[in-house]
């Protein structure tokens, strides 16, 4: 079996996880999640964004979550921008790595941003050259990737024409998402193996929702394909406002699991991150989709 021998996991459970849950968490809870799965060996997250708080109300508190999450810990604390107002304010209370978005299919962008794709796009790149000025990191996710809420099947093409665009901006990595979670292994192998194929500039990374029990095996054809960068999320969390009917995210916790007993090393502490659970279970209202908390001896 052709794998990486180290994978590195990006957390995006602060974010992505907690952005859908309905029962508002408190924002010392959040800062206490952050901080505690900075102690896990996990070295990339998602702490936050900076979006719409009448659309994602979970998020109103994003600037005071940012202020006061310990810094200076090793951990690359990133933010999702949605547009140039976003940017001005993580740029005022110095976010330095942030993360952009726009998705693959036309239906799922105008109905989560109002734009076209196009349109979005070059929206976007006014932000990526004032970042890029100010030497910030730059992530970008392509979201529904394989399959849209709306649309259905995603063509390849269609996401590898948003690839290219993204390459010739410079970002510094690249996010290709199953927002649905309805892709197959086989789709997974065949669209990371003709991305890698282009030789890209910027780091390919994998995101998966467990909508219909398939990450684990989607994980595993990306792993395959040469991907060694993948999105988790805490317990599972997660699910997109904007894709009805989108379960959580790979669980992080699990993700790691699978992958130590596959002999592939993340720099994580196993045993931390189910302290992480522990603390989510206290403050989130719904059952945990990850199954390792359910174990009593792992």
């Amino acid at each position: 079996m052709n794998i990486p021998k180290f994978v590195e996991i990006i957390e995006v459970g602060p974010r992505d996880g907690i952005q859908n849950e309905k029962v508002m968490i408190p924002t010392e809870s959040k800062i206490e999640l952050i901080n505690l799965l900075s102690t896990t060996g996990i070295k990339r997250m998602e702490v936050t964004s900076f979006v719409s708080p009448k659309h994602v109300p979970q998020m109103a508190d994003s600037a005071e979550v940012f202020k006061n999450i310990q810094k200076d810990n090793g951990v690359q604390q990133m933010a999702l921008i949605p547009n140039l107002r976003g940017y001005q304010i993580a740029e005022e209370i110095g976010v330095n790595d942030i993360a952009l978005f726009v998705a693959a299919s036309e239906t799922f962008n105008n109905k989560n941003v109002r734009m076209s794709v196009s349109e979005s796009i070059s929206q976007l790149s006014k932000v990526i050259e004032r970042a890029k000025e100010q030497q910030k990191f730059i992530r970008f996710d392509i979201s529904t990737a394989f399959y849209c809420p709306f649309e259905g099947y995603v063509p390849i093409e269609n996401v590898l024409r948003v690839v290219d665009l993204l390459e010739s901006f410079s970002v510094d990595e690249i996010v290709l998402c199953d927002t649905v979670g309805k892709a197959n292994p086989k789709q997974v192998f065949e669209l990371f193996s003709t991305v890698l194929d282009k030789s890209p500039k910027a780091k390919i990374t994998a995101h998966f929702h467990d909508t219909y029990g398939l990450s684990k095996a989607n994980a595993l054809a990306a792993l395959q394909a040469g991907i060694a960068s993948f999105d988790t999320s805490i317990g599972g969390l997660g699910g997109c406002p904007f894709a009805p009917g989108a379960a959580g995210n790979d669980s992080t916790e699990d993700f790691v699991f699978m992958l130590h007993e596959m002999g592939i090393e993340t720099g994580i502490d196993l045993s931390k991150l189910m302290e992480c659970v522990e603390l989510i279970k206290s403050f989130t209202a719904r059952d945990l989709t990850g199954h390792l908390h359910k174990i009593k001896n792992i």
